[in-house]
Parts: structure tokens; C-alpha cells; sequence
């Protein structure tokens, strides 16, 4: 059914407030119809009338109505808005009365006494919002809707009173550990989340701390990239939780954590029944998703990937470079790394960001990459999807994107590296995890090891 332009161009979705494009003739998130948003009602404000002091007589408007409705005072609005419509030119004709001689009844029956005090008028409803099938109001502890404030939510998130899809739980999540917090937030032109992302504490044989962190990227041109990403991240980060507090190094924990993944999500292809029936964007290959991951114990910093999510290294010390710490699996650093073109000229091409390696059932002979690092100084591990560093690409963009005191507040530091990126456009998910490195002075020297 072909739709019509909207008359007036809305910045937010009446529904959800989801930011919009004028050319937009429905809500991305939730699904809300614009071409039906009704025009906002004309302004009537009213006047204020003073009465001379110890006058016992009041003013009242009278309101004149066309052929097609009675005549006399509006006794439901005692302000003179104008609600009705006269038949010639759509305006309402109000006529001043003349102040009632004293101890002359009101022409309203209804009307209190002199001295007695006025009830407030009845408020109007408000004819932008849908009008509430008693039956589809929510019960105690159900889930309201977002759209009409009333309806009851059903089970395939949508609204039983207007029919508008809700906001999914995975649309914005975060999460605060100890020292390590993460945000991920479905961005501004994405239907949906597609990234995930774990994080978690434990103890190596020791007892000393271990740090984890896995970002997950699913793919969008395959199917259920969101359960890919999320079977992924938890798969992960459950591989690394039971591995590190047996002794496994953190390097070989992390290499057989990825492969836990790959599994995971290999075993997606196999279910083809859990697929959402009114998922409309289901396609037919296999669930994918890419994966980055940053492990801080005994004194090691660890990464691990596969795909195009990144881990950068921001000193504290901001007078000291920042650095990235992984390589993409993708066809622009292939293209840089066999000389064949600077990197300049290969992010520019439309191809750089088809990855060439990823997780996933149909996935090329996987190589999980895993390299170690022994920081000389403090600083901040930021572990994120293309979702953010399209928006600063270098390390030094990334490191002038992260606030000066993410060290010390690494959540509220994702929240505004995921806000820079929502400024930027948000055209993808948007998935970031900090992780503060801390280093005690004495322990200057550095060394590191790649796979």
C-alpha cells in the first residue's frame, strides 16, 4: 500500500521519541506510522479578565454556534477555548455578556452559589492520544506500552491496544563490575542490537584478580546475527571463568575460549526453528558474528579476536601515544598488509569493511588471533565493535574520544564513547568495554607476545 508524505517533518516518533529523517513514513523502532500523526492543535490561550474589586458581578463568555449545534454557554469549559467549529469558517463566535445585576441566578443550574468555591473545569482529552480498549489496559505487574502509555504488552512485544512494537531489552544494555563496566545501544538506524558483550571478575590459583571482557559483533547479512553475538559473548566469557581459576595461562585460556564461541555459534545452524516467526529480516546463511575479547590478570594484558572489533590502549598518561592493539580480519588490512595500498586509500574503498574472517557455521578455516602485553604504565583497555571507531578511527581519535577520568569511572566513559559515536550517527550498534590497567610504579619494563 503506497503511503503519502507527511504534511509536516517530526524529529522524534510520536510513539517512542526515536529520533527520525523527514523522509521517513514510519518509525524504525517501533514501527509507529507517521503519515497518520494528526496535525497539533491550534493554540486558544486564554485571556485573563480582572473584575473591579467588591464587584459582585462576574463576566462570562457565550459561545455562538452555527446551524449544526445549540448556542449558549459551554458549561464544560469555562475558559472560552475553542473546541467546536461554525459551519461558514471553521471559528467559534463568542459574544461578551453584560455583568448580571446582583442576586440574578446563573443561566447555569449547575453553577456553585456566590462565595463558594468553583470546582476545577474537566480537563479535555488530548485527541493525539489512541483511545483504550478496556480490555487491553494492563494488568498489576504487566508491561505497559511505550507508544499509547496504556495498552498491555503480548508476548511478541506488542501492544495489544495500538499495535505498536516495543523497545527490545537489548536496545540499550550496560553493566558495571568492579573495575571493568560496559554499554551497548542499538544506535540510530538499526531495526535492532546485533551486539552483545560480557563481562566478568574471578581469581586465578593464586588468588590474585582476573579481569574479562568480550565484545561480539554479529553479522548482518546473516541470520539471527543477534543470537550469534550473544551465544558468543556468554560462551566466551562461561570458557574463561572455568579455565583461569585452574591455572590455564590466560593467553591459551583465551584461544580456547574463542573456539568455545565458534562452537556456540555453529550450533545456531543446526536450530533453525528458534528463529523468530515475525522476525522479518531472517535470511537463509548462517548466524555469524565476529568477537574481540581483553583479559587483565597478573599483571598481563591479554586480547583475542577474530573479525574487525578492535582493543585500543589509552595511557592515562595522555602525554604518552596511545596504541591498537589488534588487526582487523578484514579485506581493507589485507589490502594494506600486502603493500597493495596505504591505509588511507583502502578505508575509502566500499570493500574495507567486508571481514574476512568471523564466527559461524560457514566461516572459512577459523584462526583465532591472541597476543599478550606487559604495560609499563596505567592506562585504559577499550574493547569495542566498528560501531564505535568508525567515529575515531586512529588511536590517537580514540584516545581524544575517551574522557579524562574514565580510569577512574570506566561506565560513565562508555556511556559518553557510545554517546560519541550516537553524535556521529550512529549508523551501526554501538558496543564499547573499558577495563583500567592499573601498573604500581616499580613495575617499569615491557614485553609482549602475538599468535
Amino acid at each position: 500500500m503506497s503511503q503519502n508524505p507527511q504534511e509536516t517533518a517530526l524529529s522524534k516518533c510520536p510513539g517512542c521519541e526515536e529520533p527520525l529523517e523527514p523522509v521517513d513514513l514510519f518509525c524504525g523502532a517501533c514501527g509507529y506510522d507517521l503519515s497518520a500523526v494528526p496535525a497539533a492543535p491550534q493554540d486558544h490561550p486564554t485571556v485573563a479578565m480582572t473584575v473591579p474589586e467588591g464587584s459582585s458581578a462576574g463576566l462570562r463568555f457565550d459561545r455562538r454556534r452555527g446551524s449544526d449545534g445549540p448556542s449558549g454557554p459551554d458549561a464544560s469549559d469555562g475558559s472560552g477555548g475553542s473546541h467546536g467549529s461554525d459551519a461558514s469558517d471553521g471559528s467559534d463566535d463568542f459574544e461578551l455578556a453584560a455583568p448580571a445585576p446582583a442576586g440574578t441566578p446563573s443561566p447555569d443550574a449547575s453553577a456553585p452559589a456566590p462565595g463558594a468555591d468553583a470546582p476545577a473545569p474537566a480537563a479535555a482529552p488530548d485527541p493525539r492520544t489512541p483511545a483504550v480498549d478496556p480490555a487491553a489496559r494492563p494488568s498489576a505487574g504487566a508491561k505497559r506500552c511505550v507508544a499509547c502509555r496504556a495498552g498491555s504488552v503480548d508476548i511478541d512485544g506488542y501492544c495489544e491496544n495500538c499495535g505498536h512494537a516495543q523497545p527490545r531489552e537489548r536496545d540499550h544494555m550496560e553493566q558495571e563490575l568492579g573495575s571493568v563496566a560496559a554499554v551497548s545501544d542499538r544506535g540510530l538506524r538499526h531495526h535492532r542490537n546485533e551486539d552483545s558483550f560480557a563481562v566478568s571478575t574471578t581469581a586465578l590459583p593464586d588468588g590474585s584478580p582476573a579481569v574479562v571482557a568480550i565484545v561480539c559483533d554479529g553479522v548482518s547479512s546473516a541470520s539471527r546475527p543477534d543470537e550469534a553475538s550473544a551465544a558468543a559473548a556468554s560462551a566466551a566469557n562461561e570458557a574463561l571463568l572455568e579455565s583461569l581459576p585452574r591455572g590455564t595461562h590466560p593467553q591459551q585460556a583465551m584461544h580456547e575460549a574463542i573456539l568455545a564461541a565458534a562452537e556456540a555459534v555453529n550450533s545456531l545452524a543446526r536450530e533453525p526453528g528458534q528463529a523468530m516467526e515475525h522476525d522479518q529480516h531472517r535470511h537463509q546463511n548462517a548466524p555469524a558474528c565476529t568477537l574481540v575479547g581483553s583479559i587483565m590478570a597478573g599483571g598481563l594484558l591479554i586480547v583475542g579476536w577474530v573479525g574487525d572489533s578492535r582493543v585500543y590502549w589509552v595511557p592515562d598518561d595522555r602525554a604518552n601515544p596511545p596504541a591498537r592493539l589488534t588487526e582487523d580480519d578484514s579485506w581493507a588490512a589485507q589490502m594494506v598488509a600486502a603493500g597493495l595500498m596505504n591505509e588511507a586509500e583502502a578505508y575509502a574503498d566500499e570493500r574495507a569493511h567486508a571481514i574476512t574472517g568471523w564466527l559461524g557455521a560457514d566461516a572459512y578455516e577459523l584462526e583465532p588471533h591472541t597476543a599478550t602485553f606487559k604495560p609499563d604504565r596505567s592506562g585504559l583497555v577499550v574493547v569495542c565493535t566498528d560501531g564505535l571507531w568508525n567515529y575515531a578511527e586512529s588511536a590517537a581519535e580514540m584516545a581524544a574520544a575517551v574522557p579524562a577520568d574514565a580510569h577512574q569511572r570506566p561506565l560513565h566513559g562508555a556511556q559518553v564513547l557510545v554517546g560519541h559515536a550516537l553524535d556521529g550517527g550512529g549508523h551501526d550498534n554501538v558496543t564499547v568495554a573499558l577495563l583500567p590497567f592499573a601498573v604500581e610504579p616499580q613495575g617499569a619494563g615491557s614485553a609482549c607476545g602475538t599468535t
